[in-house]
């Protein structure tokens, strides 16, 4: 099959995702850059003739060139939602990706800021509009646990209705909408910054939060900010937007032990997902244990009597 050919192919599945399963631009995103690379490792097959040997092949050479077991495997997701897509609705025989799993690897945690870091990082005061944006931004993601692309899409009358309500409705993976509370700190933050707002947004703009040009403010923008305001306040480690959602949720989980409300409130359809925090818990509590029991570990060996 001719490359352009596949492209088109790949193009036909996409706007059906877009339009028909309504999956977020990012998963997207994710799909065209799984199937493409596809395309690349097996450019002279076509893609009627891929069988599992082919599949499995190109899941070696992958994992050969160092990429991950989880990446791997969301790239299989993307190359089965395709081929299904095309036995579907393309006459295709079958899909060749069934039954193939990634290689297993290493679950890595995620990464989170202690309760004194991200209160290092939140409390600073704020200088001008731009700073007062940021301080809003970054109060909302760690008070409701939001995505970055749930963040980003908020309107103004979003901002408005926080302030009444104390909560936000955000549509998340999947479109699944979700309602989660908006905290004091997060409230008042927003506040400071919607009095600041029309500094800084252009005529018309309907988006809560705004760049430099006045237009809503790019994911690409909020990931720089968070870095460069890490930075200016000393913090040790490099700060990314996922990884407030990621503090929030294990803060929360350390206070409540609440696995299911945790669940709710990060929008995950699986309580799998959310399990991971349950580690991240427990790794909290083991350290406190072994820095504070008394016969957590022994601090000198054990003397050894002779016969």
């Amino acid at each position: 099959m001719a490359q352009d050919s596949r492209l088109g192919l790949l193009e036909e599945f996409l706007d059906q995702l877009a339009h028909q399963r309504r999956l977020s631009p990012g998963t997207a995103r994710n799909y065209r850059r799984a199937v493409e690379e596809l395309f690349a490792l097996n450019d002279g097959v076509s893609l009627k003739r891929l069988q599992a040997r082919h599949m499995r092949r190109t899941v070696s050479q992958l994992h050969s060139r160092g990429i991950s077991g989880r990446t791997i495997a969301t790239m299989l997701s993307g190359w089965r939602g395709f081929f299904d897509w095309l036995v579907k609705h393309r006459g295709f025989p079958h899909n060749p990706c069934a039954g193939l799993r990634a290689p297993k690897s290493p679950k890595a945690l995620p990464k989170v800021l202690s309760p004194d870091l991200m209160a290092r990082l939140l409390e600073t005061p704020t200088d001008g509009s731009a700073q007062s944006r940021d301080k809003a931004m970054f109060e909302l993601l760690y008070s409701s646990g939001l995505r970055l692309a749930e963040l980003v899409s908020l309107d103004a009358m979003d901002g408005e209705g926080m302030l009444r309500r104390a909560e936000v409705t955000v549509t998340g993976k999947g479109a699944k909408t979700r309602t989660v509370p908006v905290g004091r700190k997060a409230c008042t933050a927003i506040a400071a910054w919607l009095a600041e707002r029309a500094k800084l947004a252009g005529p018309g703009e309907t988006a809560l939060f705004v760049g430099a040009r006045g237009r809503r403010i790019s994911p690409t923008s909020v990931r720089y900010a968070l870095a460069h305001w890490a930075r200016r306040v000393g913090l040790p480690q490099h700060v990314h937007p996922h990884m407030l959602r990621h503090s929030f949720a294990t803060h929360l989980l350390q206070s409540s032990g609440d696995l299911r409300a945790v669940q709710e409130m990060l929008g995950h359809s699986s309580i799998s997902t959310t399990q991971v925090y349950t580690h991240l818990d427990f790794q909290h509590l083991a350290k406190a244990y072994d820095a504070a029991h008394p016969r957590a570990k022994r601090k000198t060996a054990m003397p050894v009597k002779k016969p």
